[in-house]
């Protein structure tokens, strides 16, 4: 029988991790040369200031960066390709080299110009400096996930929202959570304990709660996973059920388990990686660590599920499955069942990925010791 649990909205009464530090973006100091943009200076002229590799502040008005955006965005259409997935990848470098050269004052903890919105997380992550300078982009984003953390997401098969924290990763897509909750439906192993690397939002945590583990360990490389879970459970029944570390793969968990879940990043990736970007990239060293670590945590009658990709594959990012490499070569594990489930068709209001997303299936891995 599935469970359900309350906890905490944001607004209610929070308890916070205050041993570790938030993620967030770096504030600074006004400059002293900067290019001022309002509507009615020339785009053209402001975007080679960009390309210079020089500074540009908005003013006036809030959507004046809105509009500059738009005009960088269309002026790299018409100099850049953007076909395939590498051409795209490249695309978004670019544009996030120049986009966070444009940025925005803040003064008292609002944003310094008409009709900006109101973003909580101007106090609530900067207790320590009221007036202070970010990037438009890094505006945006703590504008968007100030409402995602206010307004909380609908998960399918949760009865409650969840509502992230700024910096957290948290799913936008569900095939692959409906094919982990069908999966638990089914399961029928011992429920005593479960550990869940790189808990993100909670989803996999939460899900395998509601099917009856009475306890589940979890782990995050990420302060902001660690920190909103652990404001959002407050001192509910949840937060008996989960139990958090700020730490990577197993963290300070020794105890070995009946079930173990896994839900990687999808993507290979070669550069310098910061905490929010694991969540999306892993480095070459991460699951063969993971598996070496997984095979002395798991009981010996244990699961190993790991949720997965075809994506890099069907996009030439990587050449093989690290899941399917650690099979045929690791010698510690062996796969016991492999579900797949099609990916949605993407927005028409979109052409990115479209035509990779007709072909992209999520995995679910259930494996085993050898």
């Amino acid at each position: 029988m599935a469970e359900a649990f309350a906890y905490l909205h944001p607004k209610g009464k929070p308890t916070i991790m205050t041993d570790l530090k938030v993620n967030k973006p770096e504030p600074f100091l006004p400059l002293k040369d900067v290019t001022i943009y309002n509507r009615g200076e020339d785009i053209k002229s402001i975007i080679k200031v960009l390309e210079a590799g020089n500074p540009v502040l908005i003013t006036e008005f809030y959507n004046n960066g809105s509009v500059l955006l738009n005009g960088l965005q269309e002026h790299l259409n018409r100099t850049l390709p953007n076909t395939s997935f590498k051409e795209q990848r490249a695309f978004r470098a670019v544009y996030h080299k120049l986009s966070n050269l444009i940025i925005v004052e803040i003064e008292n903890h609002q944003i310094l110009v008409k009709k900006a919105p109101i973003i909580g997380w101007l106090k609530k992550l900067y207790p320590e400096t009221s007036d202070f300078l970010l990037t438009l982009p890094q505006v945006q984003g703590l504008n968007s996930a100030w409402q995602w953390y206010t307004n909380g997401i609908t998960i399918p098969g949760l009865r409650n929202k969840i509502y992230p924290y700024y910096g957290t990763y948290f799913p936008t897509r569900f095939e692959h959570l409906e094919l982990f909750d069908n999966w638990l439906k089914r399961y029928s192993g011992p429920k005593k304990s479960a550990i869940d690397v790189g808990v993100g939002s909670g989803v996999l945590a939460l899900q395998m709660v509601k099917h009856g583990f009475q306890k589940v360990f979890a782990t995050d490389t990420n302060p902001n996973a660690i920190i909103g879970l652990t404001e959002m459970m407050g001192d509910t029944k949840l937060s008996r059920k989960i139990e958090l570390d700020f730490g990577s793969l197993f963290g300070k968990w020794t105890n070995k388990t009946e079930l173990i879940v896994f839900n990687p990043p999808w993507l290979a990736e070669t550069r310098d990686l910061n905490n929010l970007d694991e969540a999306i990239y892993y480095n070459d060293t991460l699951f063969s660590e993971f598996f070496e670590a997984a095979k002395q945590m798991l009981l010996p009658d244990g699961k190993l599920v790991l949720i997965f990709s075809n994506f890099a594959q069907i996009t030439g990012v990587a050449k093989s499955n690290p899941i399917e490499q650690e099979i045929a070569e690791g010698g510690r594990f062996q796969l016991e069942k492999c579900y797949k489930k099609s990916v949605k068709k993407g927005s028409d209001k979109t052409k990115r990925d479209l035509d990779h997303r007709k072909n992209e299936e999520v995995e679910l891995w259930v494996l085993t010791h050898v």
